[in-house]
């Protein structure tokens, strides 16, 4: 995985990233990785409403990913930000009722190319997304990925978020169930000496 490098999403990185959401059809219908930010958008958004609320909130620096790329070209992503950042998590009704505490950040989106799957770089931007938060000062990272259980197939297409397997790997542990077929998993993570 060494020809790949992680880039922050940022004003100058946005064109990347909109060219890959763009390759790939807005994802989940028109989405633009928006869904988990506040509901300050509207609710019958077009895929052109989404791209601008996602391009408005990277310039006023309140949505974050590690971008994955392959040269110059944006291959996959790891949505984090902070719970103000990105409060609409799935099942949020049942998780506040088991969270004794918000973490610093949560990890809530992973999307790689249609063309790119099958080459572990949902974990590369996991990676990603785990050395930029430390670099902003680390602290306990949550991700919601499926758990599959190690046995049933889901098509990834509608993996949003990776698996628990894979977070496992990537240093995570179990915390709780979240929904029918997605956990919390865990991460304590240490700030990054400047560079």
């Amino acid at each position: 995985m060494s020809d790949h490098t992680i880039k922050a999403l940022t004003p100058v990185t946005f064109d990347d990233f909109a060219a890959l959401v763009e390759r790939n059809k807005g994802m989940f219908a028109n989405c633009w990785c928006t869904w988990f930010h506040p509901e300050d958008r509207e609710p019958d958004s077009t895929a052109e409403d989404n791209r601008a609320f996602k391009k408005r909130r990277v310039d006023e620096g309140i949505a974050h990913a590690a971008l994955v790329y392959d040269g110059d070209l944006a291959i996959a992503w790891a949505e984090y930000g902070t719970p103000e950042e990105l409060p609409n998590i799935h099942h949020r009704k049942q998780y506040l009722a088991t969270t004794e505490r918000l973490p610093d950040y949560r990890v809530t989106c992973i999307q790689v190319e249609r063309s790119h799957r099958g080459q572990g770089l949902a974990a590369v931007a996991l990676r990603g997304a785990v050395e930029l938060i430390a670099h902003a000062g680390g602290g306990l990272v949550e991700g919601y990925p499926h758990d599959t259980g190690g046995v049933r197939k889901k098509n990834s297409s509608f993996l949003y978020n990776g698996t628990r397997t894979m977070y496992e790997r990537e240093g995570f542990t179990y915390d709780r169930p979240k929904g029918l077929g997605n956990c919390v998993m865990v991460r304590e993570v240490a700030r990054s000496a400047p560079e």
